[in-house]
């Protein structure tokens, strides 16, 4: 998994980033093919905002949480991740077991 860190009017410190890369280890865990995840943090006034983007295979799944501090904000922003990404595994399970071929529903 690649994870790019990005700082918008902020400097992302050691620390920082090994808190980034915690949380999102806890996404690896549950879905092992992620490609590519994109982190922007930005300050705007009182408010910390967190985007992220993950790329997967057959899709592009994007939050984005604001909070007072962005420790908080990095988790809320996990957590709906994390329900994306098993969301989209349900999906993929799904779509790969149905009923199968159309000669095999007739013959029932």
């Amino acid at each position: 998994m690649n994870l790019q860190l990005t700082g918008h009017h902020l400097e992302i410190t050691p620390a920082l980033r090994d808190y980034v890369l915690s949380k999102f280890s806890r996404i690896s865990n549950h879905f092992d093919h992620v490609i590519d995840v994109k982190v922007t943090m930005s300050v705007e006034k009182l408010a910390q905002k967190v985007e992220a983007t993950l790329h997967v295979p057959g899709n592009d799944l994007h939050a984005t949480c604001t909070d007072e501090n962005m420790y908080s904000a990095i988790d809320m922003l996990t957590d709906k991740l994390d329900r994306q990404i098993v969301k989209h595994k349900e999906k993929q399970g799904d779509h790969h077991k149905s009923g199968g071929a159309v000669k095999h529903q007739l013959s029932a």
